[in-house]
């Protein structure tokens, strides 16, 4: 159980080199748009990305490769990583996921050694898959024998948690601000895991239209702190 939950202490972790830092997935066009401006305003975005986006892409994705490893149903995984990578129409925001992914394998062969990482870094390498957090994430955890419920929930919250650090040095706020945001987040965080769990195949890629737009006004922005 110790070693479970240092574990997702490590990979939950912010500074868990992923490159997320570098990626808003929308939020600076808010922002510079004025949309988002202070604590408020920046918590309804955040609950609007996690309960309508992540719960229907990312989340559910994480759930449906760790219910598919579980059955060895590796032929179920690389679909979902193309289903990810087709139905996500903003360029920055799939190319965003695509290196974030790809970094998320580095990084989880050269800690763990996992013979799984190894056959999907090959296939993105031979261009047969793209790469995508959410897969590697479950991937990751399962390897780890990391409870499902608790890999999910390690999952939003890390993903919450660099977006209210980009949040912060974007709009700005205090880093207090933001400790309050995320500990805001969290009956939320509770909620939207309990429905990625309810989730099935169907409700696969539902995302919130005003955030995907966002996404896709982003790459015109004049300045940019972010790259997505």
């Amino acid at each position: 159980m110790d070693n479970q939950l240092l574990a997702l202490l490590q990979i939950g972790d912010s500074n868990f080199p992923s490159g997320a830092f570098s990626h808003s997935f929308g939020l600076e066009t808010y922002i510079q748009e004025n949309a988002v401006h202070s604590k408020d305003t920046f918590f309804e975005w955040l609950r609007i990305y996690l309960e309508k986006q992540m719960a229907y892409t990312d989340g559910l994705a994480f759930r449906l490769t760790f219910d598919a490893l579980l059955k060895n149903e590796m032929e179920e995984i690389w679909r979902l990583d193309q289903k990810l990578f087709m139905q996500n129409l903003p360029k920055e925001s799939r190319e965003a996921n695509r290196r974030i992914g790809e970094r998320l394998i580095r990084t989880g062969l050269d800690l763990f050694s996992i013979p799984l990482l190894e056959v999907y870094l090959k296939k993105i390498r031979a261009k047969e898959v793209h790469g995508h957090q959410g897969l590697v994430f479950a991937i990751i955890c399962q390897h780890l024998e990391i409870e499902k419920r608790q890999g999910i929930l390690t999952f939003l919250y890390s993903s919450m948690m660099t977006l209210i650090q980009n949040g912060v040095r974007g709009i700005p706020l205090g880093q207090t601000a933001g400790q309050h945001i995320l500990l805001e987040l969290q009956p939320y965080l509770l909620k939207t895991t309990d429905k990625i769990e309810s989730l099935d195949q169907d409700d696969f890629g539902a995302v919130a239209p005003g955030i995907e737009i966002a996404q896709m006004r982003h790459e015109r922005l004049h300045t940019r702190l972010f790259m997505s």
